[in-house]
């Protein structure tokens, strides 16, 4: 063999080890590529939605608590409310009173003096609980007029009381300008309640729309007659001179005036069968008249229509009427009368102490009901 050729297998064998060696050898393996992101319109909608459901969790959330609050402001506005209608009725209840206290028959001055200091204390006190409240923002201007018209409850009563204790009881004509200055006061708190406390507050309420809660009445004088110097100094003389027995003028007595078909108006006559119509408004006014020369209290007015096995029967009262005076009362709900009949209807008025002639005090028509 020649250098050449053994130069040439030799190239050959070394060679095939290299081939050999590189073919066994494990190849590298690069880095991994990133991952990336899917692509197209779905993961885009998934993150739209996840955000949309998120959005929508927050705002019920905050309808939620927004809707917590109202109701617990509605509540609180009814609440307050309430405690208002608690005063007011309790203080409508002292008016009463004291009405009846002024219209009671025979009253003795010391019980008057005794009940109105009573009525003052009582109405001092519910004026001192309504002003504990915390009443709500929007109602803070009406509160404070609600205590104003208790504070002029409590005043009117107390100048009252202190009217009876301190004028000397043959100096009427003070005595009733004094009373009626404080029954002036009286009238007031029914103003203030009624346009400064009752309507703000209703239409304050509407604007909150809060419902199903009682804007009170309060009305302490329900007879505003008495608030006059004439009418106060009647009763004064009236209860002082109870502890002789009642007024010493003469004469004394009330009379009917007139008995007229509500609704029509038309007036009931004595002489001749007046024909009625009955229909479901059907009612009648009586007017009284206070003929004689003292102050008449506690009036009580009837009315009866004749029917068999039971008349129908009525009553009113009339609390305060002065000399020469008229009032009038209504008698409604009269039910089913007689019809197509001929039957009477009588109306009477009760004699005063002392009163001499009693032919007016009743009056007895002759009537017929007929379908209206």
């Amino acid at each position: 063999m020649s250098d050449r050729e053994s130069d040439i297998e030799f190239d050959f064998f070394e060679e095939s080890d290299t081939r050999e060696s590189a073919e066994e050898r494990p190849r590298r393996r690069g880095p991994r590529p990133p991952v990336r992101p899917p692509t197209g319109l779905t993961p885009l909608l998934r993150l739209v939605g996840l955000i949309s459901f998120a959005i929508l969790i927050v705002l019920l959330l905050i309808v939620w608590v927004n809707g917590c609050r109202e109701d617990q402001r509605k509540n609180t506005y009814k609440h307050y409310v309430e405690n208002v209608e608690s005063y007011a009725t309790d203080s409508q209840r002292l008016g009463k009173r004291l009405n009846a206290l002024l219209t009671t028959p025979g009253i003795k001055e010391t019980d008057v003096e005794t009940g109105l200091s009573g009525l003052a204390q009582q109405q001092d006190k519910l004026a001192a609980q309504a002003r504990g409240l915390d009443p709500p923002g929007r109602l803070r201007k009406e509160h404070g007029h609600m205590l104003d018209s208790f504070d002029l409850r409590t005043n009117g009563l107390k100048g009252m009381t202190d009217a009876f204790r301190t004028i000397p009881s043959k100096n009427a004509t003070q005595a009733g300008t004094e009373l009626a200055q404080q029954m002036k006061r009286l009238v007031a708190s029914d103003v203030i309640w009624e346009d400064l406390v009752k309507d703000p507050t209703k239409a304050e309420l509407k604007k909150l729309s809060v419902t199903d809660v009682n804007v009170p009445d309060s009305i302490f004088l329900a007879n505003s007659d008495l608030a006059t110097t004439a009418s106060m100094k009647e009763v004064w003389q009236r209860i002082h001179g109870a502890a002789t027995g009642g007024s010493t003028c003469s004469p004394r007595g009330t009379g009917i005036v007139s008995t007229k078909v509500l609704p029509s108006g038309r007036e009931l006559s004595t002489s001749t069968r007046n024909t009625i119509q009955s229909t479901s408004g059907l009612g009648f006014a009586v007017t009284i008249k206070n003929s004689g020369c003292a102050q008449e209290v506690g009036l009580k007015v009837r009315l009866t229509i004749q029917q068999s096995p039971n008349p129908i029967k009525k009553e009113a009262t009339i609390d305060l009427l002065d000399p020469g005076d008229e009032m009038t009362v209504e008698f409604r709900d009269l039910g089913l009368p007689p019809l197509n009949q001929a039957t009477s209807l009588t109306v009477e008025v009760d004699p005063v102490p002392g009163e001499l002639s009693r032919d007016n005090n009743t009056q007895t028509y002759d009537v017929q009901f007929a379908v209206g």
